[in-house]
């Protein structure tokens, strides 16, 4: 990766941590670089900080208790006050890719159970519409992949199977396997094509987050930030 956009994704960690994180919040952590950064900069900032946290993959969750800060099973009344997460790209809508870093599934859950969902990005994440430079992450049952491979190439797909560096088949923390799909032109109604991709027997969940983020931070290498918020809040 380009040393700027990595000191951008550093900036925008740090100033999301800075101005949006204190002690004693309910915290879901995202997964992928940017993530990280900002789990980093959780444990710099506050290093005695009493926080109570549920880490989207088992990568972050590594990471968090490497840095001592603490993390703990989901449960099943849990809310949280606060998401930290990157993004693979996000529209002017603020609609967004996600699952570069194999953690798609968990991501969208914990983002539905938290009150703010803050986003941080390099520049490089910004596009027009979804599919104009990431693929679209799909989770599928292993089982099934063969046939959705098939169907989801018949609606105009190039579909990629995500392979791990041992060169098999890439398995999430849930045992199941990602689908990298790309359009035949950018998506211009995510909420639409997210249904239609869930509407296949065998898929999981998609990387397709429609509506889901409170706020945008886009951190420039230069140290620059800037905050970007949907033109309609979601609903808690």
């Amino acid at each position: 990766m380009p040393e700027d956009l990595e000191r951008a994704k550093v900036v925008a960690a740090r100033y999301a941590v800075e101005h949006h994180v204190r002690p004693g919040l309910r915290l879901a952590l995202g997964t992928g670089s940017t993530a990280a950064q900002a789990v980093r900069a959780i444990a710099e900032r506050f290093p005695n900080g009493k926080f109570d946290c549920v880490a989207t993959s088992r990568a972050t969750e590594e990471l968090a208790k490497e840095l001592r800060v603490p993390v703990r099973p989901l449960r099943g009344d849990d809310r949280f006050d606060l998401m930290l997460d990157g993004a693979d790209e996000v529209t002017p809508a603020l609609d967004m890719t996600k699952g570069g870093g194999g953690a798609l599934l968990r991501e969208k859950l914990l983002a539905r159970l938290s009150a703010s969902v803050v986003i941080m990005v390099d520049p490089s994440k910004l596009v027009g519409a979804l599919g104009e430079r990431a693929s679209l992450p799909v989770e599928v049952v292993p089982f099934g992949r063969p046939v959705l491979e098939r169907e989801l190439a018949a609606e105009g797909y190039r579909v990629r199977l995500r392979v791990g560096p041992n060169g098999r088949p890439y398995v999430t923390d849930n045992g199941n396997e990602i689908l990298d799909l790309s359009p035949r032109e950018p998506v211009r109604d995510p909420p639409e094509a997210a249904a239609a991709i869930r509407g296949h027997t065998g898929v999981v969940e998609t990387g397709i987050f429609a509506g889901m983020a409170d706020l945008v931070i886009v951190g420039y290498p230069d140290g620059r930030v800037e905050e970007r918020r949907p033109e309609h809040p979601r609903r808690a």
